[in-house]
């Protein structure tokens, strides 16, 4: 098997749970190095990587192929820009940049140097999501009139982190975090909008970044998608609600690779490493071809977010399809960067 070496460029929370791990069980990665400006907390679990003091020692030093920008998003646009430079292959972390100016110029960049760039969007590869999708291709629920997708959490205190708490820094925030998924599944699922309308501001108070955003989007046929997040809900939602002429399906938020990750599980290569789930997390009421209302309990099958890096590794290897593309990336800035407008102006964006 092709061995691809690959540098990460922060090893904090993004490193330890969402990259490290499936670059260390994945046969065709080797996580030959790592930037840890004070510390060498990956010496322990990953004693063959190189630790470099800093992102251009790593890019200038190593013989990495890819580079996965981890880092806050607003340093993303300086350091893909240094690595697509160096010739690097980039996997970047959501949310994409800071805004749509800086995907547009990375994503040039890239093209011009003939390298890929992918945005990490994990979160395509959650079985809560995975079981919607599925149900959509069913077509059970008819044509699809309204929408609601929700990620919220009960976070009331203050995390203390600058890049995601200071109003004052772009890209901080709920918007641009848990926002980059719910924009990015809404897409997926159901393309591009006409126009959008948003509230974006902070429970917390206006000394922080956003903790609260409410995004109407607007598409053809009369079809509308709720996107939504607090961080003041204590009791859960349904994370996705679907209606359609024909009936509705509502699905739990019940993913849970990142609980497992953060408790020291290594994802397994090669099969589900998530086992399938003993109860239902979705109901499906709708209409069957008898004209009859059925009633069904579902059981989502289980995520993957090994299958990210696996498209990643076929791309390299057999030029299959490049997962999360920056090109297609930078349909979701802009319908955040037009949710801050709308927030702002207190107006309907139109995005055509």
């Amino acid at each position: 098997m092709q061995l691809v070496k690959v540098g990460l460029c922060a090893f904090g929370m993004s490193g330890k749970v969402f990259h490290a791990p499936f670059l260390k069980e994945h046969p065709g990665f080797f996580m030959s190095a790592v930037v840890e400006r004070s510390k060498e907390e990956s010496r322990e679990k990953y004693p063959d990587a190189i630790i470099y003091g800093s992102v251009e020692d790593m890019l200038a030093e190593s013989d990495i192929e890819v580079v996965v920008v981890n880092t806050p998003v607003q340093t993303h646009f300086e350091y893909v820009k240094k690595a697509l430079e160096a010739g690097k292959h980039v996997i970047v972390e959501k949310p994409f940049t800071v805004d749509v100016s800086e995907a547009e110029q990375l994503v040039k960049l890239a093209e011009a140097k003939g390298l890929f760039l992918s945005v990490y969007q994990n979160r395509r590869f959650d079985r809560d999501f995975l079981q919607v999708k599925k149900i959509l291709e069913d077509k059970k629920l008819g044509e699809i009139k309204e929408v609601e997708i929700r990620f919220d959490r009960f976070r009331t205190e203050p995390s203390g982190k600058q890049h995601k708490e200071n109003p004052q820094q772009a890209g901080s925030g709920s918007l641009h975090d848990l926002g980059s998924h719910l924009v990015d599944q809404a897409v997926q699922l159901f393309g591009f909008p006409e126009k959008l309308f948003a509230d974006v501001f902070s429970m917390k108070g206006s000394e922080y970044a956003n903790d609260y955003f409410e995004i109407l989007l607007f598409y053809k046929n009369n079809m509308r998608i709720r996107l939504k997040s607090s961080v003041f809900s204590k009791e859960a939602h349904y994370a996705y609600v679907v209606h359609g002429d024909k009936g509705s399906f509502l699905q739990e938020r019940t993913d849970n690779q990142e609980t497992e990750l953060v408790s020291g599980t290594l994802p397994a290569y090669g099969e589900n490493w998530m086992l399938p789930l003993n109860s239902a997390d979705g109901i499906l009421n709708y209409i069957n071809d008898h004209s009859e209302t059925e009633r069904i309990l579902t059981n989502s099958e289980p995520g993957n977010y090994m299958n990210y890096y696996q498209e990643i590794y076929e791309h390299i290897v057999f030029g299959y399809d490049l997962p999360s593309p920056g090109k297609e990336v930078i349909q979701n800035m802009k319908i955040i960067d037009a949710a801050v407008e709308s927030s702002e102006k207190e107006k309907v964006i139109n995005l055509n």
